[in-house]
């Protein structure tokens, strides 16, 4: 039986697809999300956000947000109208074009939710340390630790999976049943 735990991987698909997820109908936009009262941020504080976040290169994150977001929202519209395949296929580029930019609203949004979830002061601590030697050295490394990290976790799901299914089968036997 293959393992349970096989859908572990799609946690690190998560980022892209928060960025890259189709309104359940391509021609109704989809709602958007109720988002609880966060108190209002200083603009010093925002702005150590913007800063934190230019240091950990996050744009990279959502640089291709809009084109990928009209190339999905293209075939999603092809696949439902065949007949215009070569109309939308003409008509992305200036749809990709009137959006252009529209990526920067993922950075502002980013800044908001880190200056509602830290203080000024510890943004800007934040700053000094992703500044410093060691903070560097985490913003160099990371990426790779959480890859190995999430590649580990994979190992020990399948492995575990299969004590588990052991487990099971050693307690049905017990009731003299075999899976």
């Amino acid at each position: 039986m293959k393992s349970v735990f096989k859908f572990l991987p799609a946690a690190t698909l998560a980022v892209g697809l928060a960025f890259g997820a189709l309104p359940a109908s391509a021609q109704q936009p989809a709602a958007p999300p109720q988002q609880p009262a966060q108190p209002r941020s200083t603009p010093a504080a925002i702005a150590a956000a913007k800063e934190i976040l230019v240091l950990k290169s996050a744009n990279s994150m959502y640089a291709n947000a809009v084109p990928g977001m009209v190339e999905k929202t293209k075939t999603a519209l092809i696949q439902q109208n065949l007949n215009y395949q070569k109309d939308l296929n003409e008509v992305a580029p200036i749809v990709a074009q009137q959006l252009k930019g529209r990526e920067s609203e993922i950075g502002e949004g980013m800044a908001q939710v880190y200056a509602s979830e830290f203080t000024e002061q510890e943004l800007k601590d934040l700053v000094t340390f992703y500044k410093s030697p060691l903070g560097q050295k985490l913003i160099q490394a990371e990426p790779r630790a959480i890859g190995l990290s999430m590649a580990f976790m994979n190992s020990w799901a399948h492995n575990f999976s299969e004590t588990v299914m052991g487990a099971f089968r050693a307690e049905m036997r017990k009731r003299g049943k075999e899976i």
